[in-house]
């Protein structure tokens, strides 16, 4: 079974993009890159994800959107329920200007195989698609009292949060099950950069990887460690729970 973790660019950016394949409870990393065009991104996808493979292909980006104005549905209930974390999402509706690359992405994986998981029987091979987000995600698995700020704001700071999430992603991640094993790529990243694009590009891969360990992390438990916030017709974001 292999999980593609997309941290797809909304309107024109590239994207991050992360392939896991399970191998005896091990996540090994089999690719790690960064592309702009939804072209060269599914053409990634097909190389990474034969015909026969089973797979789930979890997607930082608003793939259903019924709504024309407003908020969709799990928007809504991010900021409900991770609001006091900074977690809370962007309002996603046809109007606004990136609908129609998101939701024409996600009927571009339907067109493939990958049908909508909100709901899931752990476990059970198949092509599978998620909507996931990893602010809160990050927050549930990390015990975080707050987001990790390095998106915004200064580059000093944004680089001090990132190096943060390096360090979750490379010391906790390889402990939970099913386990991260980044031993499997042969160099992960030589050392974190100190200018804005590069961290940009580092970001968008350090999140790649954190979609696709959600999408392993929902494969594998289900509803027993994960929550779903919405639906298969008004949209949904699938986070994982934090461990008690």
């Amino acid at each position: 079974m292999k999980f593609i973790g997309i941290d797809l660019g909304w309107k024109s950016q590239p994207s991050g993009l992360c392939c896991l394949e399970l191998v005896d409870l091990n996540l090994n990393l089999l690719n790690l890159d960064r592309l702009e065009a939804i072209s060269e991104v599914l053409f990634w996808l097909d190389n990474c994800v034969q015909l026969q493979d089973s797979a789930i292909v979890a997607v930082d980006a608003p793939t259903i959107i019924p709504n024309l104005t407003g908020s969709r549905l799990p928007d809504k209930l991010t900021h409900k329920y991770f609001g006091r974390y900074h977690a809370g999402c962007y309002p996603a509706n046809l109007g606004l200007a990136f609908a129609d690359r998101t939701v024409g992405f996600g009927i571009e994986l339907e067109n493939r195989g990958f049908v909508h998981a909100p709901e899931i029987t752990p476990q059970k091979l198949g092509r599978y698609q998620i909507e996931v987000f990893p602010h809160p995600a990050l927050v549930e698995l990390f015990n975080l009292p707050l987001i990790l700020k390095y998106k915004k704001g200064r580059i000093l700071e944004r680089r001090l949060e990132l190096i943060k999430l390096y360090k979750y992603i490379v010391d906790v991640l390889p402990t939970f099950k099913p386990a991260l094993n980044l031993n499997s790529h042969p160099v992960l990243f030589a050392e974190i950069p100190t200018t804005g694009k590069a961290l940009k590009a580092l970001e968008d891969k350090l999140d790649s990887i954190i979609c696709a360990y959600v999408g392993a992390y929902w494969w594998y438990w289900g509803k027993e460690r994960n929550i779903v916030l919405g639906d298969r017709a008004n949209g949904y974001i699938v986070i994982p729970k934090r461990e008690i």
